[in-house]
C-alpha cells in the first residue's frame, strides 16, 4: 500500500519560511496542493518522476521551490517569504504517471499538514 507521510508544517509570521517534506514508499511523480478554509484545493507545485521538470503556480513562483531526494523517495517544498494567504492545509500527492498534468491524475494523497501564516 502506498504511503505518503508529510512533515514540517506549523505556524510562522509573514515573511518567514517553512520546509515541508513528503516521504513516499516508492518513487513517483509528486505534487503539493493546498486548501484554505471554504476554498477548493489548488495546485501549488509539482515535480516529474525523474525530477527534471518542476512546475509552480503563479501565486508561489519565486517564493516556493519543489525538489526531491530520489534516494530517500522524499519531496520537499521550501516556502520562503510566506504570506497570510498561504495559510491552509497542504497535501502531498503522488502519481503513477511520469508527468501528470492535473489533480485527477494523482493516485495517492497524504493526510495533509497545516501551515498557518499569521502575525
Amino acid at each position: 500500500q502506498v504511503k505518503l507521510v508529510e512533515s514540517g508544517g506549523g505556524t510562522v509570521q509573514p515573511g518567514g519560511s517553512l520546509r515541508l517534506a513528503c516521504a513516499a514508499s516508492e518513487r513517483y511523480a509528486m505534487a503539493w496542493y493546498r486548501q484554505a478554509p471554504n476554498k477548493e484545493r489548488e495546485f501549488v507545485a509539482s515535480i516529474t518522476w525523474r525530477g527534471g521538470n518542476k512546475y509552480h503556480s503563479n501565486s508561489v513562483r519565486g517564493r516556493f521551490t519543489i525538489s526531491r531526494d530520489s534516494a530517500k523517495n522524499t519531496v520537499y517544498l521550501q516556502m520562503n517569504n510566506l504570506k497570510p494567504e498561504d495559510t491552509g492545509i497542504y497535501y502531498c500527492a503522488a502519481s503513477n504517471l511520469n508527468a501528470p498534468t492535473g489533480i485527477n491524475q494523482y493516485d495517492y494523497w497524504g493526510q495533509g499538514i497545516q501551515v498557518t501564516v499569521s502575525s
